[in-house]
């Protein structure tokens, strides 16, 4: 039996992650629609059928031992030209994930990360320079924020989507609300 393709990521609610999904598709990116909104904890990873429950497990420690904590968008950025990808910056919450994906990675799928660990929502990715340059201007006055109750883990079906398969509430957890008060939607929608 073959290895299955896995990622760990807080999803981003709604309505931001419909938004900001529908926007990346806006942008020609051919992923939009196969990735939900999210900041990643862990990056695509390989593990093997006899691994899975053992991670789960794991999952579940690092998320009975986490605690809620606020996370804010505001504007965008880029990684160009390292890598052709245009996000909404993580503005608030930053050192949090740091430290939950840091948690996620030191279990069983400990891992190197091929580029630093840098939290944010990516918007724009392997598309033409143009349209990277659209996204980053036209969600450059997005703004959200809620207060990040867990994370999930996400599994990769043969066709590319990914599909949440568990979710993992920190401990005492409340609801995953979005903070309405000061939030700004994007100037162009």
């Amino acid at each position: 039996m073959g290895t299955t393709t896995v990622g760990v990521s807080i999803a981003v609610p709604e309505p931001y992650g419909r938004l900001l999904q529908d926007r990346r598709a806006s942008f020609g990116d051919p992923a939009a629609c196969a990735i939900p909104t999210h900041v990643t904890l862990l990056p695509p990873t390989e593990i093997g059928p006899a691994d899975l429950a053992g991670f789960r497990r794991h999952l579940l420690r690092v998320a009975a031992e986490g605690r809620p904590f606020p996370i804010r968008l505001d504007g965008t950025d880029t990684f160009r030209p390292v890598s052709p990808v245009v996000y909404v910056r993580v503005a608030e919450g930053g050192a949090a994930c740091a430290e939950l994906q840091e948690r996620v990675r030191s279990g069983p799928l400990s891992r190197e990360l091929q580029f630093p660990y840098h939290p944010h929502v990516t918007v724009a990715h392997g598309v033409p320079e143009a349209a990277l340059d659209r996204a980053q201007a036209e969600l450059a006055a997005f703004a959200a924020a809620w207060t990040a109750g867990g994370f999930a883990l996400y599994v990769q079906a043969d066709d590319g989507v990914w599909h949440k398969s568990q979710d993992f509430p920190f401990a005492a957890s409340p609801p995953v609300v979005p903070h309405q008060q000061g939030s700004r939607t994007p100037t162009r929608i």
